[in-house]
């Protein structure tokens, strides 16, 4: 039996070793943390639980089919829930945009913006149902492994005018600032600044329309054990709390791999959840081929990072939905400024996550459990002090919510604590801090991003956010069944 070691247990490694597991490769997963998930961590603090993230589950049908390969049903391991409205967007003039896919109530909602872009919508929907065909339907689960892969796909990326960007589109469609603003705030949540992402991400519009957005009671965490569940009922194997400290070749192949703890064993083929940095420059530091790689990956452009203030209060808020983007004064302005200026701006745009509303058991009774998260510069562009920085801005930005949202806050906190840039490099190895690895530019998408398969080893493979498609749930799962076919083509 061919033996596989997918390092690190973040949706994508979780779903590449499902795969694997399921097509007869015994898989083995080995985690650095105590816990697996990855970036999709998680807390309990008081009775409290809370998700480090991801929290916006998208295109459930790419997580079904992880368990129905081996005639197996999600609904086995986790209960998914039904969010609605998808999110509430908020502005500080008080103006609210409650987003979901409900067309009475979405038209209804641009009629209160501007009815003039009804209209205007109507065929933005058009094109991004067109992008979500071309782009996700077609490319996002298959690797780009040459430049011909890439002119193959060029004449549907020069139909959709891929050079623009997503704010660009959406501009050509609305009018109206607000509503251009809802329409392609969503890059952020890949890690895309939307006045820079290609335009191709305005699928995510219609993969939100078509598949909803849900939450799996108990929180994202549960989602993860769902997983690992599956995987071990399948027979696969994970290690947790012993991190991978070499990934040792010979010649051109990989040969096994070495964890702190200095248990070793032997695989036929590697692939790499990590870090993409990390992986070649520290994993695969002693061949040729991970110095190489890492000085290259260097030069190339990172999506910034987060901080997340995770707090726990007394009372139920049933007025605040279960996701809010509480947009601030200014939107290309501060995006220049966490994106190119690296500043930490005095006012900034939020996402809020309330989960408690659609699952009253992740808090106590009588409790409401938050995160509210701040994209902020990566380390690279913002190398400040965040022990000293971080409890002041965790507390400007519980400021603006209870300015916003909840007056009496800083009375009602039983419990927080916040997660900084240091906290991606120093738990994830992320490089630079970065919360979702290269930025997805056009110009770093496909075969422009790190290959499923090493080019030079190549029993070596990656999954993750780093590897075509790129972030989120969805395009992390998408990279796991690019990576899997190649690897089931190579060793079966």
């Amino acid at each position: 039996m061919k033996k596989a070691a997918v390092i690190g247990s973040g949706f994508g490694g979780l779903a590449l070793a499902i795969r694997l597991q399921s097509a007869g490769i015994a898989t083995t997963v080995i985690e650095g943390r105590d816990k697996p998930g990855g970036r999709a961590y998680f807390w309990e603090k008081g009775g409290f639980t809370f998700d480090a993230g991801p929290t916006v589950i998208t295109d459930p049908p790419c997580l079904e089919e992880l368990w129905a390969l081996s005639g197996h049903h999600i609904s086995e391991d986790v209960e998914l829930m039904p969010v609605m409205p998808f999110y509430r967007l908020n502005w500080p003039d008080g103006t609210n945009f409650d987003y979901s896919n409900d067309e009475a109530s979405l038209r209804a909602e641009i009629e209160k913006l501007n009815p003039a872009d009804v209209a205007g919508y109507e065929k933005f929907l058009t094109y991004s149902a067109g992008v979500h065909d071309e782009g996700y339907l077609k490319l996002g689960h298959k690797a780009f492994l040459d430049f011909a892969s890439m002119i193959k796909a060029a004449p549907a990326l020069m139909k959709y005018q891929a050079w623009r960007s997503v704010y660009s589109i959406v501009s050509s469609f609305v009018k109206n600032e607000k509503l251009r603003e809802a329409l392609s705030f969503h890059t952020l949540l890949v890690g895309g600044n939307p006045m820079k992402t290609s335009s191709i991400y305005a699928l995510i519009h219609k993969l939100e329309k078509d598949g909803g957005v849900w939450f799996a009671k108990g929180g994202t965490n549960k989602l993860i054990a769902g997983m690992v569940t599956h995987f071990e009922r399948i027979g696969g194997t994970i290690r947790l709390d012993d991190p991978v400290t070499e990934i040792e070749t010979m010649g051109d192949k990989v040969t096994g791999v070495v964890t702190k703890s200095g248990w070793r064993d032997t695989f036929d083929a590697v692939a790499s959840n990590a870090d993409i940095v990390h992986s070649y420059r520290d994993l695969l530091g002693k061949s040729g081929r991970g110095k190489r790689a890492a000085a290259s990956l260097k030069k190339k452009k990172f999506s910034p990072s987060l901080f997340v203030a995770h707090f726990g209060i007394k009372g139920d808020w049933p007025g605040i939905p279960h996701h809010m983007i509480l947009f601030g004064p200014r939107y290309k302005g501060l995006l220049d400024d966490i994106y190119d200026h690296g500043v930490l701006s005095k006012d900034f745009s939020l996402y809020l996550h309330h989960p408690t509303v659609t699952d009253p058991s992740m808090a106590p009774p009588g409790h409401s459990t938050f995160y509210v998260l701040s994209p902020v510069p990566h380390q690279g562009k913002l190398p400040i002090d965040w022990k000293e920085m971080g409890p002041i801005y965790e507390k400007r930005i519980l400021d603006e919510i209870g300015h916003r949202l909840i007056p009496d806050i800083h009375e009602r906190i039983v419990t927080s604590f916040h997660y900084t840039p240091q906290d991606f490099s120093n738990d994830l190895n992320a490089h630079l801090g970065s919360a979702f690895s290269l930025e997805p530019l056009l110009t770093q998408s496909a075969y422009f991003r790190t290959h499923n398969r090493d080019d030079a080893i190549p029993n070596m493979y990656f999954v993750g956010a780093g590897t075509h498609p790129g972030a989120g749930i969805p395009g992390v799962v998408g990279s796991a069944k690019a990576t899997a076919a190649l690897m089931l083509e190579d060793m079966l």
